[in-house]
């Protein structure tokens, strides 16, 4: 829930908004903070936060989530610019414990990538038909569909 975490768990990121923890801060505005990871995958792996504390998406609004994914889009640009090995970028966010998101503060990864670093996604792809497609589709409309009328 946005702006709850019990005081028994204390948010390692909202601690680093509020200026408790330290952190290698790259970028800061009104609405988020960016800075390296300290379990990076690689150097140069930042996180992108907000500074309210939101554990997931479904608790910012779209202009919020939008301005986060901006961010990380000048911060991927710099890492090209930077003296940083930097031959691709990865641009990640994790939502929820099955997505294999350990801190429960919305944040996006951004970090370079390189030959031979490691990094890797363990995934058995899927093929699927277009009828299952389709209907994927549907169901996709109608929940986009009742978002716009929630508001």
């Amino acid at each position: 829930m946005v702006g709850t975490h019990s005081r028994m768990e204390r948010c390692p990121f909202c601690d680093i908004v509020a200026r408790r923890s330290e952190a290698s801060r790259v970028y800061e505005d009104a609405l988020c903070v960016a800075f390296m990871d300290v379990h990076p995958v690689s150097p140069g792996d930042m996180l992108v936060v907000p500074k309210v504390h939101a554990a997931s998406l479904e608790d910012v609004s779209e202009s919020l989530a939008g301005h986060l994914f901006a961010v990380a889009h000048r911060l991927a640009r710099g890492l090209r610019r930077s003296p940083l090995p930097t031959e691709g970028i990865n641009i990640v966010l994790a939502d929820g414990k099955a997505a294999a998101q350990t801190v429960f503060h919305l944040h996006v990864h951004v970090f370079p990538r390189n030959a031979g670093d490691g990094f890797r996604l363990d995934v058995s792809w899927q093929e699927r038909g277009r009828p299952e497609l389709d209907a994927d589709a549907t169901a996709m409309r109608v929940a986009v569909r009742e978002l716009a009328d929630v508001g």
